[in-house]
Parts: C-alpha cells; structure tokens; sequence
C-alpha cells in the first residue's frame, strides 16, 4: 500500500507504525532519501493492502480503529481526505490489512503467464522485490531476474533451464512467497529468522530461463503461434509435448555452454529435437546467451541451477570446482537428504561453464524422483526437501 508523506512523518515513524523492518521500507522506495523527505511524497508500505470499509450509523473512526484493530493513524495515513469530525454513513474508508499468508498457492501447470500473475501480485505486496529484464527468449517473451536482499553476497538460483520441468518454477516462485512473508511478519522459517538473510545476502532468481518451451509443454503446440508447425515436425507430429526439453527452436538450453561443448555435439542429435540437440555452436540462443551475460555482470559468490529429476546434487566441473564447494553440498545434503555427486559424464551445461568460467561453487540440483515432467502430487514434497537448500544457499 501507499501513504503520503506529511509534516513530522519519518520512514522510521512508518516502521514503528507498520512493525516493517526500516531496511524494508528503505529499499521499497529506492529513489527517496530518508533523510530528506518530501511532504506530499508517495512511500510504498511492504506487506500491507487495503480493505474498504463502509461507514455504519453511529460509527466513530475511534471505533472503527478498534473493530478492525488498526491504529488511528494508520487510517488517517489510509484515507489522506478524512475528516474524522464528518464521517457519512456509506462513506468508504480504506482499511490497512497486514498480509498474513501466501498470496497464491496454486503450483499446477505453471505457465509463463501465470509467473507473470504471481509476480505482478507479489511486486505490488513486496516493492522491495526487484525485477529486471536481462533478455528475451525467442519469441520475444521478457527473461525475468528477481533480486531480494541488500547484502554484499550474490548469490544465484534459477528454474525451467528445460521446459518439462516447470516444476522448479513452481517451487522457486513458492519459497519467494514465502520469504518475503517472512520478512514482513517477522516469522522463522525452519527455525532461522529471515531479515538477517537479506542484510546479509542478495538473491538472484531467474524462476522460467525457458519460457517458451514451458508454454509448449503445458499449452501444445498452439502456444508456439507462428512457429506451430515447426515444432510438431520438430515433435514428429505428436501432439504431445510432455517429453519436450528443449526451446522454441528445438535447442536444450542446458547443452549450450562452452564447457566441453564439442564432447557433448559429437555423441547428441545434429538437428533440432525435443531434447539433447546442443545446438551448431555454444551460445547461439538468446535464453542460455542471457543468463552467461547475467553471470558475468552479477559475479555471483555460487550459483544453483534446479533441474528435475533424481534427488542428486552435482557440485564439480573437470577439477575447476573450488575447495569450498565440498562443505557448501555437503550442507545441501544434510538439510534436504538429497546425493552429492561430484563429476557425471555429461558437459557443456550451465552449472559446468560457470565453475569453468569462475571457479566458483556451481550446483545442479535434481529435485524428486520419476518422470519428467514430475506430477504435481510430489510438488509439497519437493519443496519441503528444496527449501532447506534454498535457505543454505543465503546462510552459507
């Protein structure tokens, strides 16, 4: 919600008022300075919406601040033209309501669109969420970055490298609902308490790298639009796209990373598929080309990349791996019961260029066991077991 400011107001007076961290409220409003407030000023209070409210004969705001047990000021802040010495019946107040639970629970057949539904609820809810667009995917969809935190550590995670499984969409996009609750209602999560994780630790999210092809897995080859036929030949003409990977132009986006790249191009398809095909070169597709761009430019401490399935975390890349990396999956193990393996005999994907290209702890996480794309029955499950590592990686 927003409040103007007024004369003696204080974002310190707001946090007292709102019980809101300070440091949230300061970076929900990234072009005020604190220290130089202007009255008639607009500031975003995180984790609070409005309620309307219709006046009822014999109502005093006294007793509405009560019946809704909200303090006086805040309604006063609410409801800039209130004359509290004239209210009318039928008059609608705007009631601040503190968010106490998720703002959507639903994970099934999470397509890009309902990603953007779901962001733009909780941008409007947690302005200090920070969006950028760091690309876009073939057929033009916006490649969205999230940033939460305001500490000196960068760290990484992303989702939907390949399309059947947007699972890992559904579980990032529910623990950042969370955390963000979290932060506004001061409350744990396993045990560890949330604000000193943003002081601490900025976070990165790239919750869909693979737009298009999750559109396609969910929605069929009419999502593809004027690339349909091309990818039913692509599908040798099955309507079924449950066992697709790849982006819109058949490329796996996980296959495209200079690290041992030609290993990976000489033993997988030459042309393009539902899965596997590399592509003609590293790098040719906007998709795997914004997220290197995106690495280069937020020189992240580590990196996690989800993938489904098999409850595997692989943590080395051809020796380039950092000592430090051992004891960082060591503790993912622990909090999550997932296998830590060190080296497969498979290359060229995102996890293994950025250790190749940093020398720094890089994770490929493979949540749930089964078939791709995994049922949504194990999606509690699954965030249960990711959550301790989505907490790992801001503690650690």
């Amino acid at each position: 919600m927003e409040v103007t400011i007024r004369q003696g107001d204080s974002l310190w007076y707001y946090s007292q008022l709102f019980g809101i961290p300070l440091i949230l409220i300061e970076q929900s409003n990234p072009g005020v300075s604190p220290n130089q407030l202007s009255i008639g000023e607009e500031i975003k209070i995180p984790g609070y919406v409005t309620e309307p409210y219709s006046i009822q004969e014999q109502d005093t705001l006294y007793s509405i601040s009560i019946r809704n047990n909200v303090p006086l000021d805040m309604l006063f802040l609410a409801n800039t033209l209130l004359n509290p010495n004239n209210l009318q019946q039928g008059q609608i107040l705007q009631v601040p309501r503190k968010v106490n639970a998720m703002l959507f629970t639903d994970p099934d057949n999470y397509t890009y669109d309902k990603m953007l539904d779901n962001l733009e609820t909780l941008l409007i809810v947690y302005p200090f969420i920070r969006q950028n667009v760091i690309g876009n995917s073939v057929m033009g969809k916006d490649l969205i970055e999230l940033q939460v935190g305001n500490g000196t550590k960068q760290v990484h995670l992303n989702g939907s490298f390949h399309a059947n499984e947007w699972i890992t969409t559904s579980v990032i996009m529910r623990f950042l609902n969370e955390y963000a609750l979290a932060l506004t209602n001061h409350l744990p999560i396993r045990g560890i308490f949330a604000l000193p994780l943003f002081t601490d630790t900025t976070l990165s999210i790239v919750p869909m790298v693979n737009p298009d092809g999750v559109n396609l897995v969910i929605n069929g080859a009419s999502s593809a639009e004027d690339r349909e036929q091309e990818v039913l030949e692509i599908n040798n003409q099955q309507a079924d796209f449950s066992n697709w990977k790849a982006n819109i132009r058949g490329v796996d986006l996980n296959n495209q990373y200079p690290a041992l790249w030609n290993v990976e191009a000489e033993r997988k398809p030459t042309t393009p598929e539902p899965r596997d095909f590399p592509g003609y070169a590293p790098l040719t597709e906007p998709e795997a080309i914004a997220m290197a761009e995106l690495a280069r430019l937020r020189q992240f401490a580590r990196m996690n990349a989800f993938h489904t399935q098999g409850e595997e975390i692989y943590w080395g890349f051809e020796g380039f791996e950092p000592p430090e990396s051992e004891q960082i999956v060591m503790e993912y193990a622990r909090v999550s019961g997932y296998e830590p393996v060190q080296y497969i005999d498979s290359y060229a994907g995102y996890k293994d260029w950025f250790i190749q290209e940093f020398q720094l702890p890089g994770f490929t996480v493979e949540l749930g066991s089964g078939v791709n794309p995994l049922p949504i029955e194990q999606f509690e499950e699954i965030y249960q077991e990711k959550l301790g590592i989505m907490l790992a990686n801001l503690y650690l």
